[in-house]
């Protein structure tokens, strides 16, 4: 094999920094959205509400239900001192469908709270990838510990940011352009069990192109070390000004 067939050092490295930049990618999107167990805490509450309506057609029981099990998420992740952005959030969306489910006396209404939030969000991505600020990069950025340095320092990962925003506004915009016509149209229980069946699918292929583009764009700039090492070199700096003698006056020989 000569030189030039022989893989160099470069590309040695490259591959392994794709790698560790999808590896990277992964853990980040997997800790920002909760993984497996953050899917289970959102759909649980829902689906419990519906296959209960489906069977007695009683709102209250089903209601309660859900409520109880979203708080028992919270008390669970509490005792075991883990995370609970996603168990809270899950009871804040299944609190507000209770109440407004309870006030109308339509179970569709349970739903309902859940829809406007996910349109509003579909156009915050939507307007903030327009503005030149992707939502996802709000997100992830603290995530991945680059802040807001993507905005001036790093334009390719602005670029990924940029294309999974769009990604997920276009995603969430469907997904209630299929539910709000049910809505109205549906019964209750059909449009229950659609609800649930589009909880999953819509979000893990908008996670999954977030990687997509991430992915294939430049590393994020640690500015977390970067100030780390700041600090560092002005400690250095000021140890080795005390280490180094003062020069003393000078002295005049005698003539």
């Amino acid at each position: 094999m000569t030189s030039v067939d022989k893989p160099t050092d470069h590309t040695t490295r490259q591959g392994g920094e794709d790698a560790d930049t999808k590896a990277v990618t992964e853990a980040a999107l997997f800790e920002a959205f909760g993984g497996l167990r953050g899917l289970i805490e959102t759909v649980l509450p829902g689906l419990l509400f519906v296959t209960i309506y489906t069977i007695n057609q009683d709102l209250k029981s089903a209601a309660i239900a859900a409520l109880v099990v979203s708080v028992v998420l919270v008390v669970v992740r509490l005792a075991m001192k883990d995370t609970v952005k996603h168990a809270f959030s899950g009871v804040f969306g299944v609190g507000f469908g209770v109440v407004f489910a309870m006030m109308t006396g339509n179970a569709k209404d349970f739903y309902l709270p859940g829809m406007l939030y996910t349109l509003g969000l579909s156009l915050a991505y939507i307007i903030t990838a327009i503005a030149g600020v992707p939502l996802i990069g709000l997100i992830l950025g603290p995530v991945f510990k680059e802040n807001l340095s993507w905005r001036t320092r790093n334009p390719g990962r602005k670029k990924a940011y940029t294309k999974a925003s769009w990604a997920w506004g276009l995603i969430l915009l469907a997904k209630v352009a299929i539910l709000f016509p049910l809505y109205w149209w549906a019964d209750t229980t059909q449009f229950g069990w659609v609800t649930i069946s589009l909880k999953i699918p819509p979000f893990l292929l908008a996670v999954w192109l977030t990687w997509v583009f991430l992915a294939k764009a430049p590393p994020p700039i640690d500015v977390f070390a970067e100030m780390e090492a700041e600090e560092k070199a002005e400690e250095e700096a000021k140890r080795a000004a005390a280490r180094t003698p003062e020069p003393g006056p000078a002295r005049h020989r005698k003539p």
